[in-house]
């Protein structure tokens, strides 16, 4: 449910700005409002599921993804919609950093790995599978339809949360430490937000602001996580080098995966001039090699090692986008799109998995909400900068090339020799 949320959007974008005559700010946060909700969230709420119990936060996740989803397919605006974003995605931040958790919390060992390796998979995997599922439905009904998509699965999770998962599962007897949570949230958001709007004109101030802001909870949080008696986030997991460097990976994996997937959806629409199920279904080559990948990753991690599972995904993705670079162009037929999906489904299908076992690997079980909360983190946090960094770049590069165009039209010279001349 999370992962499919965090997706459908993209494929919808073209047509979301022209129902509601969007600027490329607003369709930047909508595509980000999702991950925003999730990212700011899903720390403080690892943390409350740890201590109040990871089904009871399960449900109530669940239970509210229905009237998030509802309001954005009914969104009257797209401000509603990006709210209504941003709710979905906090949803999810109370449903999602419990499902890793609990697989901490049940399983050690290999059967851990194989199951990290499931979850993984299946995640990345169903996420761009999005994109096919509500390029389908766009063919059909209009763009409010792709934000439906996941009602029935609310409806399956809900029972099979109800019937199949513990009620509790070593959690933590500690008070949470609501503090730092509500700090988490500001340090997060803020930074999100301070990198969509850095190129809008007119909105320095609000930067500068939302940057404030970003330094400020910042430098609260990490005062507040050192001297707090049972801190949110423990600095000195934290601070262990199997913890921090699988962190920066899973961002920079995830991030890579969900950011291509942002601007690629509007290359291949709006560029190459593919209809939404072209553009949607061009994708699968990701999602296959993903899911076929991730079992040989969790074999590799329990043979070779973390660090050579790793590194091997690293190349792929490296590849990639020097693929991407050298490749894609306004004329680029779809082998060359396609093999670009090959590699990032093989690389994030490898690099996915030592990512997270890394993380679940080096904290206590009772602590599981806090490695949970940054495996998620690092997927959601990694996917709203990317997607927003890609977003402001993609906003530049509509500015220039307008401006280029406009410079060079016959129109604007006449009016330069009528205005030398007058």
């Amino acid at each position: 449910m999370a992962n499919l949320n965090l997706s459908v959007a993209n494929v919808a974008l073209p047509a979301i700005g022209k129902a509601f005559d969007s600027s490329q700010t607003t369709l930047n946060l909508i595509a980000v409002g999702y991950s925003l909700g999730l990212a700011a969230s899903v720390l403080y709420l690892g943390a409350v599921g740890d201590r109040h119990g990871r089904k009871l936060l399960l449900l109530l996740g669940i239970a509210l993804s229905v009237p998030a989803c509802l309001l954005a397919a009914f969104a009257p605006n797209d401000t509603v919609l990006a709210m209504a974003r941003i709710l979905g995605g906090l949803s999810a931040g109370m449903a999602y950093p419990t499902t890793l958790a609990l697989i901490t919390a049940l399983w050690a060992g290999p059967g851990r790995t194989k199951a990290i390796a499931l979850w993984s998979a299946l995640g990345g995997g169903i996420s761009m599978l999005g994109p096919v599922i509500a390029g389908a439905l766009l063919e059909r009904f209009y763009w409010g339809s792709v934000f439906l998509i996941t009602l029935p699965l609310a409806a399956v999770a809900l029972v099979m949360a109800l019937l199949f998962v513990p009620a509790h599962a070593n959690e933590s007897a500690e008070p949470v430490d609501n503090l730092g949570g509500v700090l988490s949230v500001l340090l997060i958001a803020g930074l999100v937000l301070a990198i969509n709007f850095a190129v809008v004109p007119g909105q320095g101030a609000l930067v500068v602001g939302l940057v404030v802001i970003t330094l400020a909870a910042g430098a609260a949080f990490f005062w507040r996580q050192r001297r707090a008696a049972n801190p949110l986030y423990d600095l000195h997991i934290a601070g262990r080098r199997t913890f921090w460097v699988a962190a920066c990976a899973g961002i920079i994996v995830y991030g890579s995966m969900m950011g291509s997937a942002f601007i690629s959806q509007q290359y291949l629409q709006n560029v190459l001039e593919y209809n939404p199920v072209e553009a949607g279904a061009a994708i699968l080559p990701l999602v296959v090699l993903m899911v076929l990948v991730a079992p040989r990753s969790a074999k590799l991690v329990e043979t070779r090692g973390a660090r050579t599972t790793l590194l091997t995904g690293y190349t792929f993705l490296f590849l990639a986008f020097g693929w991407m670079l050298l490749f894609w162009g306004e004329d680029s037929s779809y082998w060359q799109i396609g093999f670009a999906y090959v590699l990032i489904g093989i690389g994030a299908g490898f690099a996915g998995t030592p990512a997270s076992h890394s993380l679940t690997g080096s904290v206590p079980v009772r602590r599981a909400g806090m490695a949970s909360g940054t495996a998620d983190l690092q997927r959601d946090l990694g996917g709203a900068i990317m997607q927003s960094v890609m977003g402001v770049l993609l906003t530049a590069g509509y500015a220039s090339a307008f401006s280029a165009a406009i410079a060079t039209s016959p129109e604007s010279k006449d009016c330069r020799t009528r205005s030398r001349a007058s």
